[in-house]
């Protein structure tokens, strides 16, 4: 058997294709993915569902027959799947590898009792006499946690949980060297599926086997596993560590499935990701889908490439790339003869498509810092580069896709002499976009978007004569016109009722997830911030001293100005 870095080399995977026949041609199902798998390791893969994670599974077991097309290369225990006959392969199937198949009802004989479906594989795989293997199948019943006596009951008297272990203690039954979980935990409820994650781990423990895990329960991986395989459309899109990857994922495929999963960010309304996969394009899989393509992701397959040590990913920006990049700033105003430092050496970056809250008590410096990185403030040292460009003066302001700034006080951000129709057109005839009618067609489709009529008598309606979470809408629509790709938010809901509160940022958070900008949304309020941003920096006197994902902030910081923050929320 062939080793890797000395450890044995118990799964390769080269190239595998299949392509499943339909009524008129073939569909590609997987696409060309390799990886690799050493004895001990446990790799999950993650996916939406139709990605290609249970044809991927039935491949490697070579359960996928004809008319169904394989290509490519499968070595398990250094024998080469595809070569072998059905004979030798049945014998790899239970000895070197098994599955746990996702759908118990559809795996399970409702006719023969459960100690009769374990006893089958035992016979044959084994050749063990009737009463060996019975009483092997009581043993291993009572190793994955059941009475022996559960042997004499139908799958139908079971619970879904009972039959998972039933289904774990038939793929266990010849010790095999690689255990397949598909979907593991899909159909349990949370006490069963935790109970059933520790007694997989105990498994592992006394009979040694490695683990591929496939599920679109990101719990799952997190806790079963320790490497990961992102796939979509059938392809590999990332792969690392699934610690590192679960805390900062490098493919915004990958950051769109971990923001859906109630178990990475509990507190946070949950968005989708828009669109559906594309199979067969010419280009990038996710370019449909994805916040930062460009115009050769649409014409050109990305490599699966290294980036970080422990890390590749197909993308032909290298991953979610720096939309802002702030460096030193430093800022201080003169009072008199005093001067006053308002900033002090902040560095921090804004990731495409994330949302990053500013955090801090009054005076700390959050609005000074948000007119520094809009350009409406030069700063005294340091600076500020979007989108690969430095920022001077305003000029993200200034165009399309740059950076629009929302400010706190939704009566004084807009002229009370402007009607809805001058607030919104006023941005587009100042940069000098379009024609009338295309000016028109733009600020109907942002009031639109807020949830605003977009009738005349609307459009001529005066700014003074809205409501307040009306005119915090206007000023979202008034950003929204010049399509950017960074929103600063500063305390929008400060001054709002919890109720507009409570609907302007749910309106918000579905507008970034349809139009995937950017957002810094800037608070003193550390419990919102939780609910609507994936990472946060805590900015006190100026400087920031916590900075981190949503969920370490939140439970692991040790940062007194955090804690204190957090303490005065729950009050």
């Amino acid at each position: 058997m062939s080793s890797c870095n000395g450890y044995d080399l118990l799964l390769e995977v080269n190239n595998l294709a299949v392509h499943y026949q339909t009524s008129e041609n073939f569909l590609p199902a997987l696409n060309k993915i390799s990886f690799s798998m050493n004895s001990g390791d446990n790799l999950g893969i993650l996916g939406e569902s139709g990605s290609g994670k249970t044809t991927l599974a039935m491949a490697l077991m070579g359960l996928i027959d004809p008319p169904h097309r394989v290509y490519g290369s499968v070595r398990v225990a250094g024998k080469e799947l595809m070569a072998l006959a059905e004979k030798e392969k049945k014998k790899l199937r239970w000895k070197t590898i098994a599955m746990v198949f996702q759908n118990s009802l559809d795996v399970l004989n409702p006719v023969m009792k459960v100690g009769q479906q374990i006893v089958e594989p035992l016979k044959e795989a084994e050749n063990l006499l009737e009463r060996e293997a019975s009483l092997e199948a009581e043993r291993l019943l009572e190793l994955v946690g059941l009475e022996k006596y559960w042997k004499d009951a139908y799958p139908h008297q079971l619970s879904g949980g009972m039959m998972q272990r039933v289904l774990l203690a038939m793929a266990i039954s010849c010790r095999p060297r690689l255990l397949i979980l598909d979907e593991p935990t899909s159909s349990l409820d949370p006490v069963t599926r935790k109970n059933l994650f520790e007694m997989i781990h105990n498994l592992q423990e006394k009979l040694g086997f490695s683990m591929l895990v496939i599920s679109h329960d990101l719990s799952a991986v997190q806790d079963l596993t320790d490497k990961m395989i992102v796939l979509y459309a059938g392809e590999i899109l990332e792969m690392g560590l699934t610690r590192e990857i679960t805390e900062e994922p490098a493919h915004t495929y990958t950051r769109g499935l971990i923001n859906s999963s109630v178990q990475a960010f509990p507190y946070k309304d949950l968005w989708g990701i828009p669109g559906e996969a594309q199979i067969g394009v010419r280009g990038c899989t996710f370019a449909s889908r994805c916040t930062q393509v460009l115009a050769i992701c649409r014409e050109k397959k990305p490599p699966l490439e290294q980036v970080l040590a422990n890390r590749k990913i197909a993308c032909h920006r290298g991953g979610i790339v720096d939309l802002l990049k702030a460096t030193d700033i430093s800022k201080s105003f003169k009072l008199r003869n005093t001067v006053i430092p308002a900033v002090k050496g902040v560095t921090l970056r804004v990731r495409h498509g994330e949302t990053v809250a500013l955090v801090g008590r009054s005076g700390s410096g959050k609005s000074t810092l948000a007119h520094i990185l809009a350009g409406f403030l030069p700063p005294d040292r340091g600076e500020v580069v979007f989108d690969n460009r430095k920022v001077k003066s305003n000029w993200p302001a200034c165009k399309e896709g740059g950076i629009q700034l929302i400010l706190q006080d939704p009566f004084s951000a807009l002229s009370h002499r402007f009607t809805v129709e001058d607030a919104l057109l006023e941005p587009l005839h100042v940069n000098k976009f379009g024609s009338l009618e295309e000016r028109m067609i733009r600020i109907k489709t942002a009031l639109k978007d807020v949830q605003l009529p977009t009738d005349d008598e609307f459009l001529k309606r005066y700014c003074s004569s809205l409501s307040g979470g009306q005119r915090q809408r206007i000023a979202i629509a008034r950003a929204l016109v010049m399509k950017p790709k960074l929103l600063l938010a500063d305390e929008i809901t400060s001054m709002l009722d919890v109720s507009t509160q409570a609907n302007l940022l749910r309106l918000l958070k579905g507008l970034q997830n349809s139009s995937g900008f950017a957002m810094v949304f800037i608070t003193h309020d550390l419990q919102l911030a939780r609910k609507i941003s994936e990472r946060i920096i805590v900015l006190h006197n100026g400087e920031i001293v916590e900075e981190g994902s949503a969920s370490y902030v939140m439970e692991e910081s040790s940062c007194c100005h955090a804690r204190e923050l957090m303490e005065a929320g729950f009050l």
